[in-house]
This record gives C-alpha cells, structure tokens and sequence, in this order.
C-alpha cells in the first residue's frame, strides 16, 4: 500500500515522513518553494529527539503522481483547498481510497460526493511548517495520536491496515468506528485556532475568547443532535500522549491557523472551523457572534496580509458584547 499525502506541510509532512522511515513508500504532494526544497534537499525533519532529512519522492499534482491499485490518498491540506484537489484527483484516480486527516468536518462530506470510500482521522498531533521544506513535530516519544475509521462510522480492513502502518510509524493510532464523534470534539477545540491567530497564543484574555467561541458550538450542536465524543473521553484519549517539548530550544509558535497568518497564504481556514458553527446557529436559531466575529476577524487579516497577534481580545470580547 502506497501512501499519497495531499499537502504535505506540517501533518503531512510529519506523517509521511515517519511513515517512509518506517518502511512504507511514501509520496509527497505539495507546491511552490516547499516543493522545490524536498526535491532539491529533502524533507528535513525535526522533533524534540532527533533531526533528520529524508528523500521522499515529491510532486507538484495530483496529476504527476501515476496512480495505481493499492494506492491511498491521504489529505493533510487546509480545508479551502480540499474540493478543487478532489475534483482534480477524481480525474485521475476515480477509485482510489481517500483519506481525511484534516481539521474540520467539511472535508469527508467533499470527500463522499465524489468517491466511494472515504476514511475520517482524527488528528491530535503538535507541528509546524513555517520554512521550505522544513517540519517540525513537538511532542515525543509520541509524535501524536491518528484514529481513523470509516465516514461516517463504522471500521474496515483499510481502517486497521492504515492504524498498523501509522502504529509502527511511531504514532498512537486506533481504527475508531465513532471517529466523527472524536472530530466533532476536535472542532470545538480549534474553534480557538482563529482566536490565537488575532491575538496571539499568549495574549491576555484569550482564554476567555476561546471559551466563549466554544459555548457556542456546543449549543449549536447540540441543537442539531450531533453526537460529540464528551469530553472526559477526549481528555483521557490526549492526556499521557501529547507531550509538548522544545525544539531545538524553541516551543512551537502557534496552531494552524496563526501558521497560515505567519506564512501569509492568504487564506485561512477558519470557514470550515468557526463558519461551521456560524453556519449550524443560523440553521437553529443559536446566536453564534463570537464565533461570526472571529471569522470576520482572521478572514480580513488574511486578506490583508496582517501578521498574527494583531489583534487585542479585550476589544475583540468588546465588540461582541
């Protein structure tokens, strides 16, 4: 079984790295300069125990990869860049497994739309990718934890053949039947991605903007019925297994979406994170204007080219009330 990963920044990078050095072929997809540094260098590698650089074949498409039986994709892109990617491998590769290990919830519904077998996963894995052809991955000995199980539920062969594979590469993997109650719990975690992105990770007042952010997706689901793995669950699961630990004497800078902000994309991909639960409180009547505000809030810094941290949560906290 060969692994394709869709993006191969901090997650993908850290996953399809560890996975190559455990023996399984790898392939790597990304673009622009971070490309052209794992083709010309390598994937370089780091983590609190070790750094190391890996030659991993890499290409710039979904199109280039020369797809076979017994392949899996594995997307570890931003969720704004999911659909077009979809439609662009489904020309090529219709029948392929695909494999979500994204944030959100969004991506295993583009996913089913276009192809027969879809895997959801759950990822709790610490990381950044803020230079070319550079990753870095902050918790050991456990890198993170990659339950994965069939969307929306249930498990198969391939859902304990990719468990295997990410279990030897070093990661704490599970196949999940319930995965999608797991990733519903993770979205209301990352509903604080947008906040630390405008104010920073250790910006005063910031946990009192997450959790107002968080309240509110928790009514929302559960106005929609949605099952959420509860939370003592998702503590036991985490708790013993990220362990945090400097790099090279530095501690990671922030989550996904300050990333995003930090390498100025130009997107970001709170849509799919806090437009979620924006999207859910309109359906059901749930007043949502933290959330609406920290959309609004990191979409026009993006666009803006704004660094993150600009921003000051007392006023953001302000504004909505």
């Amino acid at each position: 079984m060969r692994y394709v990963v869709i993006g191969a920044g901090a997650i993908g990078g850290t996953i399809g790295g560890r996975l190559a050095e455990a023996g399984r072929e790898v392939v790597l997809v990304a673009r622009g300069a971070h490309l052209a540094a794992l083709q010309d260098s390598g994937l370089r590698l780091d983590d609190p125990e070790r750094s190391r650089t890996l030659r991993i074949p890499a290409v710039g498409g979904v199109d280039e990869v020369g797809w076979r039986t017994g392949d899996v994709a594995l997307f570890c892109t931003k969720t704004q860049d999911t659909e077009a990617l979809l439609d662009a491998l489904h020309a090529v590769a219709p029948d392929v497994p695909v494999v979500c290990a994204q944030n959100g919830v969004a991506n295993e519904r583009f996913a089913a739309a276009r192809f027969a077998e879809v895997q959801a996963m759950c990822v709790m894995l610490p990381a950044e990718h803020l230079t070319p052809g550079h990753v870095v991955a902050y918790s050991a000995p456990v890198p993170g934890g990659l339950d994965v199980g069939r969307y929306p539920e249930g498990v198969d062969e391939l859902s304990e053949r990719i468990a295997a594979d990410l279990t030897a590469a070093g990661f704490s993997s599970l196949a999940d039947p319930a995965v999608m109650q797991a990733k519903y719990r993770k979205l209301l975690l990352n509903l604080a991605n947008a906040a630390e992105a405008a104010c920073g990770p250790r910006s005063p007042r910031l946990a009192e903007l997450a959790a107002a952010a968080r309240d509110e997706g928790e009514r929302c689901l559960a106005a929609a019925g949605i099952a959420v793995l509860p939370i003592e669950q998702e503590r036991a699961r985490r708790d013993g297994l990220i362990t945090e630990r400097p790099v090279a004497g530095a501690s990671r800078s922030g989550g996904s979406t300050w990333q995003s902000l930090r390498r100025g994309t130009g997107s970001v991909e709170a849509q799919y994170l806090n437009g979620e639960i924006v999207e859910l409180g309109r359906r059901y009547g749930i007043p949502t204007p933290v959330n609406s505000l920290l959309l609004d809030t990191v979409a026009e810094m993006a666009e803006g080219a704004e660094p993150p941290g600009s921003r000051d949560p007392a006023q953001l906290l302000a504004a909505v009330r």
